[in-house]
Order: C-alpha cells, then sequence, then structure tokens
C-alpha cells in the first residue's frame, strides 16, 4: 500500500522551474534523454561519466527516489583490492558453519577524495536532482559530518526549509579508536521530498524492528516489533561478506533496500548519481524498481557491471 503525505506547508524557496532554468543554459544543455529513463519494467542502466551533464539530460520530473552516497570530502585517498574467495579447508578464512576460505588479491586501486571547492562541486548536481524528481519524489543524500551541516543549508535554499524529512542516522560500531576524541561512528542521510504533500512513503513495506524494552509495550506489540526510528544500527559490510565487492565505501544494501521500499513503488526509477559500487542498483533490482546508475570512475563502473550483469552499460 503507497501512503502519500497529507502534511501541509509549501515547497519555500524552492527553485525555479526547468523551462525558466534552461533559459540561460546552452541549447545542448537544455535537450533531455528520455531514452536513459525509458527502460524496460525491471530493468537498468549504468552510464559511465561526469554526472552533471547526465543530470542535465534527464527529463524533468522523470524520477521518483534518488539515494547517493557522494565523496565525503575526507582529503584522503581512498584504496582498495579486489578479492577472489575460495573453499579451501586450510583457508585463513572462516565463514558459516566452521567452512574455510582463503581470499586473493586480485588488482588494487585508488582515488582521491578532496575537493576545493565542495558546495561549488554539489549545488549544481544538487538543483539537477530536484529538477529531475517528480512531486512525489524523496532525495536521500548520504554524507558524514565533515560537510553535512554545510550541505544541508544548501538543500534548504533549493529545495525549501519545509521540505526537509528528516536527518537520518546510520550507527555502526567497527574500525579505529582515537585516544583523543569520540570515536566518530555514524554517517548523516538528509531526506528532502519535492512537494510535502505528495511524497510517496510506504509505511506498510519498511522492516520493523524489536522494541529495545519490549516488556514496557504489550505482548502483541513486542511480537509485532516498531518501525525503525531516525537512528538506524547496522553493520558496515564486512570483510567476508557475501555482498562486499571490495570498493571503498561500499554501503550495505540493506539500508539501501529500506530507503527503496519506503520511498518508491514498484517499477518506478531511482537513479543514484555517484553510484561506486552499485548497492542502489542491487536493491532497486531486487525490489522490482528500474534504476539509473552514473559514476566517472571505470573501475567503479567495472564493478557494478560485475554486480548487475542485467545493466545496460552506456560509455559515451
Amino acid at each position: 500500500m503507497t501512503a502519500r503525505s497529507s502534511a501541509g506547508g509549501s515547497t519555500g524557496t524552492a527553485t525555479p522551474t526547468c523551462r525558466r532554468r534552461c533559459s540561460s543554459r546552452a541549447p545542448s544543455q537544455c535537450r533531455t534523454n528520455d531514452a536513459l529513463t525509458s527502460h524496460s519494467q525491471s530493468g537498468g542502466r549504468i552510464v559511465e561519466g561526469d554526472n552533471l551533464p547526465v543530470l542535465q539530460s534527464l527529463p524533468a520530473e522523470s524520477v521518483q527516489l534518488v539515494y547517493t552516497d557522494p565523496p565525503f570530502n575526507t582529503g584522503n585517498v581512498r584504496a582498495y583490492q579486489r578479492l577472489r574467495t575460495t573453499r579451501d579447508d586450510e583457508g585463513e578464512r572462516v565463514g558459516f558453519g566452521g567452512r574455510r576460505y582463503r581470499s586473493e588479491s586480485t588488482s588494487q586501486h585508488s582515488f582521491g577524495d578532496a575537493f576545493e571547492e565542495y558546495i561549488e562541486f554539489l549545488a549544481p548536481r544538487l538543483r539537477e536532482i530536484w529538477r529531475v524528481l517528480r512531486p512525489d519524489g524523496t532525495l536521500y543524500l548520504h554524507l558524514d559530518a565533515r560537510e553535512v551541516h554545510y550541505v544541508k543549508v544548501l538543500l534548504d535554499k533549493i529545495f525549501g526549509r519545509d521540505c526537509f524529512l528528516n536527518e537520518i542516522i546510520w550507527a555502526y560500531d567497527f574500525g579505529g579508536r582515537p585516544k583523543r576524541r569520540w570515536p566518530a561512528k555514524h554517517d548523516n542521510i538528509l531526506v528532502y521530498v519535492k512537494d510535502r504533500e505528495q511524497y510517496v512513503f510506504n509505511r506498510d513495506e519498511i522492516d520493523r524492528i524489536p522494541y529495545l524494552a519490549p516488556g514496557l509495550v504489550g505482548k502483541e506489540k513486542a511480537e509485532r516489533g516498531k518501525l525503525p526510528t531516525d537512528v538506524w544500527w547496522h553493520t558496515i559490510v564486512g570483510t567476508n561478506a557475501k555482498e562486499r565487492t571490495g570498493y571503498p565505501t561500499q554501503k550495505p544494501v540493506a539500508l539501501a533496500e529500506r530507503i527503496v521500499r519506503a520511498s518508491s513503488d514498484v517499477g518506478e526509477l531511482v537513479l543514484d548519481p555517484f553510484a561506486g559500487s552499485g548497492t542502489v542498483g542491487a536493491a532497486a533490482a531486487q525490489l522490482g524498481r528500474r534504476y539509473l546508475l552514473v559514476d566517472s570512475n571505470p573501475e567503479a563502473v567495472d564493478v557494478m557491471r560485475a554486480r548487475l550483469p542485467g545493466a545496460e552499460v552506456v560509455r559515451p
């Protein structure tokens, strides 16, 4: 069952319409590419290239959900290696049921995650995301504490403050423990809607979780569980996880599945313009949504192509 928001409120200082904005662009930037969004009912596309011209080419109001995980501007060089895991009774890894495996590194890669003008980089892309979202559409923007506060101010200007829906905290407990500050163990996901009166929120489709104190609620409630709050506890993708691709910053598919279930309908289009390892596409495909994934990194595209063999790959 698809539930639509009935909350009131205007869209505030939302971005002007596509027609007005296109009047100041070169004609080639105003052309739309309907082919990228008109794929089969359950199919998807992977596009290799700069996401800004790709976003500019998409028709207005053609996407129901955008969930994306842009670079966090950590200032670091991210390195990753591709692993091949095979059964081996003498292997160094122990999996389910005590079975042993060995892992071999097949290749190693790296990329920079530093921007001198991060907000200036994101701003035109977020404006295009607003344009391509349908009136019932939602944006989930996955960041961390380094830039989330600055980006929220930007999104308030683009979408309007009334269209801010949630800040979701993804909490995990893994990695290093610094000695002179609190360990940073969460990411921030900003949620904005195109129109507060029309956005999709499929409450009945969301996975329920146990109560922290089941004794404080009735037996029936305790057995049914509750809807997640805006704090989501979920482990990162483990080194032995079946879904692991070896790509850095890969997010758990369960995280993306919860978002796709809640904020899109079966058969509709889900977009990730910073697609990385293709987790959003994997979740969308599993749940019967169409997907459009964009990344400028050829190695990311190779990872996605292996992960989503049914997708059409477009290399301009």
